[in-house]
């Protein structure tokens, strides 16, 4: 499996709360922390539906 490095970059204030579930759930508290994860399915869907809170980078394994 590759790993991804997420960056959170807009807040999740005034977001609806299932997208502030899945950024605590991803393990993004703060503006600018960065968390990495394995590229599994799952990850894969809750980075889509945040696509617009961060920056996703793929790391070379």
């Amino acid at each position: 499996m590759s790993r991804i490095r997420i960056t959170q970059k807009r807040s999740v204030i005034k977001r609806p709360y299932r997208q502030v579930r899945t950024m605590e759930a991803l393990g993004l508290k703060k503006i600018n922390s960065i968390v990495e994860h394995e590229a599994t399915p799952q990850i894969l869907g809750m980075v889509d539906k945040v696509r617009h809170l961060i920056n996703v980078e793929t790391l070379e394994a």
